[in-house]
């Protein structure tokens, strides 16, 4: 029996799949899809499926995928979908092939809990909300069972709430290897088990900042793939405008201003400048804000130029910023975490030049207005390449 026979025979109607899945139905669709992609996984070619509801996608995919016995990663356009992927899809065709395989879930950083930040945050002078504080609490004792530091496994504190901040790490605020926790890291453990796994379930948000990462020379998230499986396509286009493009919020400021309030009360209170810089910067984001009334809105950035107000507060701004920079770079000396808001604040003040100044006729310039701040973007006119 050949490759595409084998690939053909686990969907008969006596089959593997039918064994395991209650009402197991062959569907013509679902085999003539799993079988052009094998094919095309076997010719190094691209190929672009369009399936209807009811295809059974995921499965048409996997299997040729897993068969191959090839580097595979798959992107999907939800996290939902990765975790479908992976806790769902992937134990069932585990028990229909007789191939053994590895696989692992990884998704961006923010999905992971970082334990150096959840102990400054336990140990802070700042205080916090009774509710967010109570979170704090149930984050702490679930960092004490947790294997993976995946928040998606904690119901009780959803992920949109603001206090995983306290919790989670960005690109900005890690120590990386001067983390005194990088050893027990839990992010880093993901990537390990990615690198060294044959199936590895990501999303397109991670996908597209592995290839923004790659653009600017600083390496590679992800391993290298013999395969890449794009579900959930239609998503990619704006999503990879949007990493391959420049953005600056109010919640990007705010946060280095807290970071920075943090370490002063930590490691720097003979610095009472830094205090009154990153409290005039949270001043300053508010004010910003208010400008553009209280409507929500998304606009052209020829919108801000014909405002004097908006323009004015956008000036002060850069100015608070950086003036925080300023006293971040003197700070800097003192520990790794000051040394660390001020890259993140220089990083910021770059960001916020590239998209005032912004006239080479090759971006889209845009903002958007939330509830309690801001963005202002710069996506690119042309992504195809």
């Amino acid at each position: 029996m050949d490759h595409f026979q084998e690939l053909e025979s686990l969907f008969a109607s006596d089959g593997p799949l039918a064994k395991i899945i209650p009402g197991y139905l062959p569907r013509a669709a679902q085999v003539e899809m799993a079988l052009h992609i094998a094919k095309t996984i076997t010719k190094k070619q691209n190929l672009i499926a369009e399936a209807g509801t009811g295809t059974g996608k995921t499965i048409a995919y996997l299997l040729p995928a897993i068969l191959s016995g090839k580097k595979v990663i798959i992107s999907t356009g939800t996290k939902n979908l990765q975790d479908q992927l992976f806790n769902k899809d992937l134990p069932v065709i585990r028990k229909a092939v007789s191939m053994p395989f590895s696989a692992a879930l990884l998704k961006g950083r923010n999905n992971y809990l970082c334990t150096f930040r959840l102990h400054n945050a336990m140990q802070s002078n700042f205080g916090f909300p009774i509710e967010d504080a109570a979170a704090i609490t149930k984050i702490k004792q679930w960092s004490g069972t947790t294997k993976s530091g995946d928040i998606a496994e904690m119901p009780e504190v959803p992920e949109s709430s603001p206090v995983w901040f306290h919790a989670t790490s960005t690109v900005d605020n890690c120590l990386g290897q001067d983390c005194p926790d990088y050893a027990d890291c839990f992010l880093v453990k993901a990537r390990k088990q990615a690198q060294e796994a044959e199936i590895v379930i990501i999303n397109h948000h991670l996908l597209c900042a592995d290839w923004s990462i790659r653009e600017i020379g600083f390496g590679e998230l992800l391993p290298d793939a013999e395969v890449i499986i794009i579900d959930e396509a239609h998503q990619l286009a704006d999503t990879a405008s949007n990493f391959l493009g420049i953005s600056l919020s109010g919640k990007h400021l705010n946060d280095l201003a807290d970071d920075s309030l943090a370490e002063y009360f930590k490691d720097a209170t003979d610095m009472p400048d830094l205090r009154s810089a990153s409290e005039n910067l949270q001043h300053g984001i508010k004010k910003l804000r208010l400008a553009f009334g209280m409507e929500l809105k998304r606009g052209e950035w020829r919108e801000i130029e014909s405002s004097v107000k908006i323009l004015a507060s956008i000036t002060t701004l850069q100015n608070q910023l950086t003036k925080l920079t300023d006293q971040l770079k003197l700070g800097s000396v003192k520990t790794k975490g000051l040394e660390s808001c001020f890259k993140h604040s220089q990083e910021l003040e770059s960001r916020l030049q590239k998209i005032i100044q912004d006239d080479s006729g090759k971006w889209i310039r845009w903002y958007e207005t939330h509830k309690n701040s801001f963005t202002f973007m710069l996506t690119p006119l042309d992504i195809a390449a």
